[in-house]
């Protein structure tokens, strides 16, 4: 580290600036988990982006470890790393069952598979300054997925006109990382940090752009709907077994001892037969 302060004064500084503001970038999530704590809900957000998230962390610290004087990446990734899996660990106590599954899945195929695929590729068949170009290369491509991941929320701002889950913080600060860590790939020559966030500040404008649009928007709860059939008569059921409102009708019988068998009979299922008293008939 005292080599790249002496040689690379400039890349220092943003480096500095880079793990204090991505430090920030990292915490801007707080009040969306302490939320999610509060209300015991993840309310139906996703958690692919910090998913992703600790994943490019992970792949960074790989590539800070074989490049040398790379500290400053090691140590933000690092913290990078721990922050994102806490998020995570939240996100699995509060999200329903199938949200569970799907993001325990993701951390398998992505955190484990994928990257010790890489590992194991790169050791493998690479090496020196070989090694170090793949393994930026793929840096350079995840890098851009964590700035992409957040379009599910930009599509779900714009559907629901609400900003809820979109914290300006977190844009702005995403914006300001780009910027800085855009300088200092540029004045350590490595375009692996450089390239990867200007895509990272095309982003983060888009996000705050966003926010100001639909900051003040109020969306109305959705109302559900009932329709009602175009044309419904209600019409009484009447029968010879039944009453309606204590008045029966009255049949003629041939014999008069099965008059006297059948109001025995209404009087015993007086309270069923009230129930099926009315009934719609779609015309």
């Amino acid at each position: 580290m005292a080599l790249l302060s002496l040689d690379h004064p400039w890349a220092f500084t943003f480096g500095i600036l880079g793990n204090i503001i991505s430090f920030m970038v990292y915490l801007s999530p707080l009040p969306t988990f302490y939320r999610v704590y509060r209300k015991k809900s993840t309310e139906g957000f996703q958690c692919v982006p910090y998913v992703v998230a600790l994943f490019s962390a992970m792949l960074w610290i790989y590539y800070a470890l074989l490049k040398p004087n790379s500290y400053l990446l090691i140590t933000i990734n690092t913290i990078g790393c721990v922050i994102e899996f806490a998020y995570i660990i939240v996100y699995l106590v509060y999200a329903p069952k199938n949200q569970k599954i799907c993001t325990a899945k993701l951390l398998l195929l992505l955190n484990v598979g994928l990257f010790g695929l890489i590992l194991l590729l790169t050791l493998l068949l690479s090496k020196g300054p070989d090694r170090v170009r793949i393994l930026g290369w793929v840096c350079v491509g995840f890098s851009v997925s964590v700035f992409v991941a957040p379009l599910s929320v930009i599509r779900l701002v714009i559907r629901t006109k609400s900003v809820e889950f979109m914290p300006f913080s977190l844009s702005f600060f995403l914006t300001l990382s780009a910027v800085v860590w855009f300088s200092y790939g540029l004045f350590t020559k490595d375009k692996y940090i450089a390239l990867p966030n200007i895509i990272g500040f095309v982003f983060g404008i888009i996000q705050m752009v966003l926010y100001i649009v639909y900051k003040k928007s109020k969306q109305p709860a959705p109302i559900m709907e009932i329709k009602m059939p175009d044309h419904v008569i209600e019409i009484a059921k009447l029968g010879p077994t039944e009453k309606t409102f204590g008045v029966h009708p009255i049949e003629e019988h041939e014999n008069n001892s099965d008059q006297g068998e059948q109001n025995e009979c209404h009087d015993a299922n007086n309270d069923e037969q009230t129930k099926e008293q009315f009934t719609t008939i779609e015309v």
